[in-house]
């Protein structure tokens, strides 16, 4: 007796929505790929840019991104539904770039103590950007680490203040005054040579 063709062989990935993505991954996976790479694709930049501008370096954000790519294929199984996917995302982005952060870190200091130049291109998180580089980018090296990555996913991840806090395992309100807190900051610091341009 024929079978009609499997329901997942006969949908549209650009169609659904993320959710119906996430079902449809977690039924389908490791056979078939399809409601995961549109996944992938919707966020892919976005999860690119929030990579760069929280490590400073387009490199080390590359290696990340495929990380979380792979962490999202496996763990789409296990994924529950209790958060969106996106906070789930880059929940799982946040800490890749904070493991990724803390190697560059003692690479460093490893250089220092062996009064030696740094070896890869990870560049000094307070040294001013190069003239023309402008946005975000250039704001965001006056900052510490924890207000850099709120400022990123708040401006580049378009999160809400309570994902954010959530992937930080932050309360609202301390998300909230951290966030303003790092744009006071960024106001007083670049006000005067911003009123240059």
């Amino acid at each position: 007796m024929n079978q009609p063709q499997p329901l997942q062989a006969r949908y549209n990935p650009r169609d659904l929505t993320d959710e119906e993505l996430v079902e449809r991954a977690r039924v389908e996976l490791f056979h078939v790929t399809r409601a995961y790479e549109e996944l992938m694709r919707r966020y892919q930049r976005t999860l690119f840019n929030v990579c760069a501008r929280y490590l400073n370096n387009e490199r080390d954000a590359d290696d990340v991104c495929q990380e979380v790519m792979l962490k999202v294929l496996y763990g789409l199984k296990n994924f529950e539904g209790k958060s969106k996917f996106k906070t789930w995302l880059y929940s799982i982005t946040y800490n890749e770039c904070i493991t990724q952060y803390r190697k560059d870190r003692r690479k460093r200091r490893l250089a220092d103590a062996l009064a030696l130049e740094p070896l890869d291109e990870v560049s000094d998180e307070h040294a001013p950007k190069a003239e023309g580089q402008g946005g975000l980018d250039r704001w965001l090296v006056h900052v510490n680490p924890i207000d850099r990555e709120i400022l990123v996913l708040r401006f580049v991840a378009e999160l809400e203040f309570q994902e954010i806090a959530d992937i930080m395992h932050m309360g609202l309100s301390a998300t909230k005054m951290r966030y303003k807190r790092a744009l006071d900051r960024l106001r007083d610091n670049l006000a005067p040579e911003d009123a240059a341009d």
